[in-house]
């Protein structure tokens, strides 16, 4: 039996189960305990319009883009030993992907007061964070060379998997996406945070010689693997969607950290990432706070997502 026949049999139960799995996703990214339709009327650090509200309304991408972001986070050493040495991911990690997603959507969708408040937050508890890597050499988390990559595979890494596997974006629309970040990026005290897709490839071609291959992206790939990081159904297509995340980390990064074409997509997998993507990007549900945002805005709720589907 060849691939075509193979997919064509598997067609009808896996296409029942990943509609199951987009719903999921989005039952999934409600705002919690935080309302993003308060203050009324009060603005946002970016706009209604921008490319950065398209992109983060899209949980199953975020999750993706999430991931991808980590393991280039985890190529440098000094960020690698500030993550696992100073927070919850070995231990609790789906809590802490939890609280790291919300902080996303608070950064973009939340008024500026309350982004403002939650930004400052976390920059007092940074300033306690430093240390020494393995190899001798000393880092801090409020060092903005640091944040600069930290915000920027953040920004490649949301781009690129939103770009791939839902909606391509023109090379106009990825520019504007890095330069929509400034703000926040300023705020976190990374003024080296680039914006634009040329500026992130000239920073990561300067960062692409401290990347070192480590057991601790092994641990972590595993850890994604198996942890209840997602709700059922969805949790069926965690491992595809691991695999989806290392899939867009640039090759000569992958050839670095050891991650050869086995661990990434198989082909019958790209499609079905894809078909994920793509339902969970025009599917709306009232409690996300993308929803909540453009209510406050005073706009229908699901008013990016009509324009999701005219594109």
């Amino acid at each position: 039996m060849n691939f075509q026949s193979v997919k064509s049999s598997l067609t009808a139960p896996i296409r029942r189960r990943l509609d199951g799995a987009a719903a999921a996703f989005l039952a999934h990214a409600g705002a919690g305990d935080l309302d993003f339709s308060e203050p009324k009327g009060e603005p946002a650090l970016v706009a209604p319009d921008s490319i950065s509200w398209r992109i983060f309304k899209n949980p199953a991408t975020l999750y993706i883009g999430g991931l991808a972001a980590v393991i280039l986070e985890l190529a440098e050493p000094r960020v690698r030993t500030g993550v696992w040495e100073h927070t919850t991911f070995r231990k609790d990690p789906v809590s802490r992907l939890r609280r790291t997603g919300l902080a996303a959507m608070v950064t973009v969708y939340a008024a500026q007061s309350i982004s403002e408040a939650m930004i400052a937050r976390v920059r007092r508890a940074h300033e306690a964070i430093a240390g020494v890597t393995p190899s001798g050499e000393p880092y801090r988390a409020n060092d903005p060379a640091l944040l600069g990559w930290v915000q920027a595979t953040a920004a490649f890494g949301f781009l690129e998997s939103y770009s791939t596997y839902a909606a391509p974006l023109s090379q106009p629309e990825r520019d504007r996406f890095f330069a929509e970040g400034r703000r926040t990026a300023q705020l976190y005290g990374a003024q080296s945070a680039p914006q634009s897709e040329a500026e992130w490839r000239a920073l990561y071609n300067a960062m692409r010689p401290r990347f070192e291959r480590s057991d601790i992206i092994f641990e972590f790939l595993s850890i994604m693997r198996s942890a209840p990081a997602l709700p059922q159904p969805a949790r069926l297509t965690q491992g595809p969607l691991v695999r989806a995340a290392i899939e867009i980390v640039p090759d000569d990064a992958r050839a670095i950290l050891g991650l050869g074409e086995n661990f990434g997509l198989r082909p019958f997998e790209r499609t079905l990432v894809r078909r994920i993507a793509r339902r969970a990007d025009r599917w709306v549900l009232p409690s996300c706070p993308a929803a909540q945002a453009c209510v406050r805005m005073g706009r229908p709720a699901d008013w990016l997502y009509r324009r999701s589907r005219r594109r």
